[in-house]
This record gives structure tokens, sequence and C-alpha cells, in this order.
């Protein structure tokens, strides 16, 4: 039975160059994972040479946030008429779910996400997107939308980057009633879902409790 082919040789025919595309390039850095990558280790992936690869990118730092922002572009946000979201409060902690799982899967894409200088055009766009849809989904203001998305997903990606960097919940023994975790936190140990639990809790407290349109905070347009 024949396998399908991998990355390196799909497409391939003898005596034609393989295509470079940005796609089989994000490709190749997914499989290699971001804290990996070398301009020769994508090359070698794609089966061509590491100077046929730099007339594609400018180097290693392109290269990775090139990837990054691959990975954040086909992260499928949660959407407010997804099954289960129902209210604001429903729909944040699936969000964080969700988030916290693209750090898990993706080690090193954290800090494309936390700086403001590496969050680029695309990233903008969709993050800004999001906003609007949740502000129009909830019948919230966009200041409120982007406050409250920025504060959550910031406080999640640096913690679940923390956490799976540092190995952190190695010897952190259970909860003695993880029950009262909603389950929709797929993914976050009950320890740090209760965590963020109280910060969306807290979040939304803010926000209700603020007069006119600003809930006492700078807004931010830069985060998810």
């Amino acid at each position: 039975m024949k396998t399908a082919p991998s990355i390196a040789t799909e497409g391939a025919r003898r005596g034609r160059p393989r295509t470079i595309t940005r796609e089989r390039i994000a490709d190749a850095g997914i499989e290699i994972g971001l804290p990996n990558i070398t301009i020769v280790g994508v090359a070698a992936r794609l089966g061509v040479s590491h100077m046929a690869l730099y007339k594609h990118v400018r180097g290693l730092e392109a290269l990775k946030r090139l990837v990054a922002e691959e990975i954040f572009d086909r992260w499928r946000l949660p959407q407010p008429q997804d099954s289960g979201c129902g209210d604001l409060e429903r729909y944040l902690v699936r969000f964080s779910s969700s988030m916290w799982q693209l750090i898990d899967q993706h080690p090193g894409l954290a800090p494309y996400l936390l700086r403001r200088d590496t969050i680029t055009p695309s990233m903008m766009a969709k993050i800004a997107a999001h906003q609007e849809r949740i502000a129009e989904g909830y019948g919230v203001s966009i200041t409120r939308s982007r406050w409250i998305l920025f504060t959550i997903s910031y406080h999640c990606v640096a913690l679940a980057d923390t956490v799976h960097a540092d190995g952190a919940n190695d010897d952190v023994p259970p909860l003695e009633q993880p029950g009262k975790v909603p389950a929709a936190f797929a993914g976050i140990d009950p320890e740090h879902a209760l965590g963020v639990r109280a910060l969306i809790v807290g979040a939304l407290a803010v926000i209700g409790a603020a007069g006119g349109d600003d809930p006492g905070y700078p807004g931010s347009d830069h985060r998810p």
C-alpha cells in the first residue's frame, strides 16, 4: 500500500524544481515547531536549498514570524453562534479554552501574541474582526469588547505559556472539588481553570459596573 507523500516529496517531479509557497513553508515550520525552526531545517523539509528559501524569507526571524502568523490565521476562533457559547460569560469560557489549547499545541507562539511589535497586519485584521463580531453578537460597545478580549487573551496566553514552559503542573495536587470548574474549560487543568474563571467573572463585573463607554482601563485593539 502506498503511503502519503511528505512535504519534502509532495508534488515533486523529476527534472522540475519544487515550488516554494507560503503555505508549504508554514506547514514545514509547524511540523518542526517554532522553538526548533532553522532555515536549513525548513529547507530540508521542503526538499530545497537554504539559498532557495532565502528568496522567500529574509532570515530566521522573518521565517518564524511567517509561521506564527499562519498558525494564528488558521486558528478557528469560537463564534457567538457556536453551540455552547450562550451568553458572553459562556463565550469567554470557550474562548479562553480555545486560546489555551492554541498555546499548548504550538510552543513558542506566545511571544508573537504578547508583543505589539510582533503582531502582523494580518493578525491585527483578524483580531479587529473578532472584536467587532463579539461586540455585535453580545450587544456590547466595541470599547468594551476590545478591553475584555484583551484582558482575557493576554492573561490566558501568558499563563498558558508559563505553565507549559516550566512544567508548573507536574507536582500540583488535584483540586478536592474539580467539579466546580465548568466542563467548557477543556484542556485547562482545574487549578488554572478556576483562576481563568475568576478573571472572566471579574472582567464582566468591571464592564457591567462601568458608566459610559469606558470600563475604566485603556482599550486595546492589538490582542485577540
